[in-house]
């Protein structure tokens, strides 16, 4: 059979766009196909489960518009499906003076991104979280969290009820174009689509190169490891604690994290994982392993951030290290109140010039579109997005 529209990739994005499209064009025939045997596997399945703000974005960027845009979208969309939700705020603090300035900077931002943000003293902090280590701090109304796997298990309902198709345990292994139409050829036989969306998260630029584009990036992947405070501890923590991010290193630091079935999340950490499916530190793939490590934008990044990157390896192997960190938020915290959590693994692109990929990448071809960059906040974002992507749809 031959599809209007193929999506490679189950994820979030995947299903949101999927949806979006069956939802505009009803009488087309759309394919979602996805490796694993079950949608919503790698990122989203280890998504921390934050509703962003959209804080801390660029303005005028995809992330800035999608992420405020799509955070109101996600929680209608919630309320619409009964899927729990919380819309409980955050807290960025700043435990150190010379963190003012940067403070300071991203409250700006957030006004810049139409973003009801409030700057609060140390009291008023404490207040809302009475634990917290701070000397300022800025109130984020707009924040939540939520279970993405619940959230994407709907898109993909909805989807399928509407007249769509999903294919499980569909791995793509290479694609072609001929006579205006791609040819996916999958472990499981070949599908003719005259439009390809690809989503593949971890191996989307991959699914890039195998359609013919060189997206002039690669997809690096960034395992974040994680504790959960023991649940007698939980009350440490009533909402999102979030450190003022170093304006040195492009990742957001070690934070609290409420879940929507009440545990803590403590993390998480950004280390160089050795599979891009690696979730254990014991987890590597020569191959993969061998194509990042001789990525000459990967050193180019290392030799500026070298002295930050080894603080998160510490942090991986030093339990007494990853403490210390969230000890500069909760001082209360112990290393006897917090396990291990399982991991996530972040599909962050790089570019050839060592510097990270800041905004969600959408490439446009010929009858295709590949998304080669979306880590979080894509997740809060991805109504947003496959609004987007289906703009980009024409027939």
């Amino acid at each position: 059979m031959t599809y209007d529209i193929a999506i490679i990739g189950g994820g979030i994005v995947g299903l949101a766009t999927a949806m979006n499209l069956q939802q505009k064009y009803p009488q087309k025939k759309i394919i979602l196909v996805e490796k694993e045997n079950h949608c919503a596997t790698h990122q989203t399945g280890h998504n921390s489960g934050v509703i962003h703000s959209g804080v801390y974005y660029q303005p005028g960027s995809y992330k800035a518009k999608l992420t405020t845009q799509g955070n109101r979208a996600l929680v209608e969309f919630c309320q619409t499906h009964n899927i729990k939700y919380d819309v409980c705020g955050k807290l960025i603090v700043a435990c150190k003076e010379k963190e003012l300035s940067q403070l300071e900077n991203l409250y700006q931002r957030g006004l810049q991104n139409g973003i009801a943000v409030t700057k609060i003293s140390r009291e008023e902090a404490k207040e809302i979280e009475p634990y917290v280590n701070c000397i300022q701090a800025i109130k984020v109304p707009t924040a939540g969290i939520v279970d993405y796997k619940e959230v994407a298990k709907k898109y993909a309902e909805i989807f399928c009820n509407i007249g769509g198709e999903i294919r499980l345990n569909t791995k793509v292994v290479n694609l072609k174009y001929q006579d205006s139409q791609h040819i996916i050829i999958t472990n499981q036989g070949e599908i003719t689509s005259k439009y390809l969306v690809n989503c593949a998260g971890l191996y989307s630029d991959k699914i890039a190169i195998l359609g013919g584009i060189n997206p002039k990036m690669k997809i690096i992947p960034f395992r974040g490891e994680y504790y959960e405070l023991k649940p007698e501890k939980r009350y440490l923590v009533k909402h999102l604690i979030y450190p003022v991010p170093n304006p040195d290193f492009p990742f957001l630091g070690v934070h609290f994290t409420r879940l929507i079935d009440g545990n803590i999340h403590a993390g998480p950490n950004a280390v160089l994982s050795l599979k891009r499916e690696g979730y254990k530190k014991t987890d590597f793939a020569l191959g993969e392993f061998w194509e990042t490590v001789t990525y000459s934008g990967l050193w180019k990044l290392v030799s500026k951030y070298y002295e930050e990157g080894i603080e998160e390896i510490i942090r991986s192997f030093s339990k007494t290290a990853f403490v210390r960190s969230l000890q500069t938020l909760i001082p209360e915290v112990q290393e006897d109140d917090i396990i291990p959590s399982p991991a996530g693994v972040r599909a962050q692109a790089l570019n050839q010039d060592g510097t990270l990929v800041q905004d969600f990448a959408l490439l446009p071809t010929e009858n295709a579109l590949h998304v080669c960059n979306a880590p979080s906040p894509a997740a809060t974002a991805s109504l947003k997005i496959g609004e987007v992507i289906s703009q980009n749809v024409a027939f």
